[in-house]
């Protein structure tokens, strides 16, 4: 089955956690699942593909990289349960797209509004690494996402192998990808024509414990998916600091 011929978001989450196409990951995921970790050995973990969460007439979509072992992989939710999560829902929280600012299991409360959340690859991979058959064969869900959530303005990608894994499903779903390929910046913007493309650090912790990415910088690409949904003049990026000015504490 091709994620592409789903007919509805919910018929494609059952694909989704019944895929087994890639044995690599397939290993990998449910060996995590039965290992575990010592702060979470009282968890059953999901062990199974991460389908995408949020609110099926979404005019905002945020595609990641792949669930974390012991985030998505455990809790059975995208972005929940590990640091990078914790982020993700703070920021859409202060935006208005989500109800609260955590996100620890599936049945916490979360809801989202005008915000569905992807990733690349639906299976934590070893190392955080898929392979590029593994991204080729999850891509198809990601399609299908594309086409069946119907009122999409935004895309939010959260790191350059997110984007280009993203720009990859768009061309595969039929649509035009601009020339030349929109390059990757924190907080650069390309124009996809039905949707804007919104640029962003991911929220991983090698990214914002070295101030590479801070909440300041993170809300501010969600106050600027907001202005396009609403259609009022989205504010700049903060600039990302020099090496020149970050020595010179600038």
């Amino acid at each position: 089955m091709h994620g592409a011929h789903a007919r509805d978001l919910g018929t494609l989450k059952d694909h989704i956690i019944a895929c087994r196409k890639c044995p690599r990951l397939v290993r990998y995921r449910e060996q995590v699942a039965r290992e575990k970790v010592a702060r979470f050995r009282d968890w059953t973990y999901w062990g199974r593909p991460v389908p995408g969460f949020g609110d099926p007439a979404a005019r905002m979509l945020i595609v990641g990289l792949a669930p974390a072992a012991h985030g998505g992989n455990r809790t059975g939710r995208v972005f929940t349960g590990d640091r990078s999560g914790d982020w993700l829902y703070r920021a859409l929280h202060r935006a208005g797209f989500a109800n609260q600012p955590t996100s620890v299991s599936v049945d916490d409360g979360l809801r989202l509004t005008d915000a569905y959340v992807a990733a690349a690859v639906r299976c934590a991979p070893p190392g955080n690494r898929p392979s590029p058959i593994e991204f080729a064969r999850c891509r198809p869900y990601l399609e299908a996402e594309i086409e069946l959530l119907r009122g999409l303005k935004v895309v939010v990608v959260l790191g350059q192998v997110a984007m280009d894994h993203f720009l990859r499903a768009w061309r595969a779903a039929g649509r035009e990808v601009p020339r030349p390929r929109p390059s990757f910046g924190h907080g650069r913007v390309a124009d996809l024509g039905p949707v804007t493309l919104l640029a962003s650090y991911h929220p991983s912790q090698r990214n914002t414990q070295t101030g590479l990415l801070t909440e300041e910088m993170f809300d501010g690409i969600f106050r600027r998916a907001r202005g396009f949904l609403e259609g009022t003049p989205p504010e700049a990026a903060p600039r990302t600091r020099t090496k020149r000015e970050t020595r010179r504490g600038l």
